[in-house]
């Protein structure tokens, strides 16, 4: 069975390269675009990993998580915090509010891949995928 990734993010370029990199490493990507429709997707099915923008319409990132580890049911949903903000302080921010790891835009899709992987278990590569990259 393979990984559930859902990203929370407003930015269909980000959602695009997120799901390009995730996708052929075997995970099964979702997409919602703002903060409430992202806290119902993750209540209603918790994913194996939540990567989460916090410049969000509607609730921001902050919220979002706030939310997620306040509910008995989504606090122990593994987050990966994405912003565009490197600062010390969001990043001690996300620390503080419980996410699992923080990443800042613009990212190395390795690294992202290498985070994904670490954060929720390596997913189950399709047997194309696996073939292809073993030279077969």
């Amino acid at each position: 069975m393979s990984k559930r990734v859902l990203v929370v993010e407003d930015s269909q370029v980000i959602q695009r390269l997120i799901e390009v990199c995730l996708r052929p490493a075997g995970f099964d990507v979702e997409m919602c675009s703002d903060g409430p429709s992202g806290l119902d997707a993750v209540t209603g099915n918790p994913p194996d990993l939540m990567i989460l923008d916090v410049g969000l319409p509607g609730m921001d990132g902050w919220e979002v998580l706030s939310r997620l580890r306040a509910d008995e049911r989504t606090k122990d949903v593994t987050v990966l915090v994405l912003t565009a903000h490197a600062q010390e302080e969001t990043r001690e921010k996300a620390d503080r509010d419980g996410a699992d790891a923080f990443l800042t835009k613009p990212f190395r899709p390795n690294d992202l891949r290498s985070i994904a992987i670490e954060l929720a278990g390596p997913a189950q590569v399709p047997e194309a995928i696996a073939r292809s990259s073993a030279g077969f």
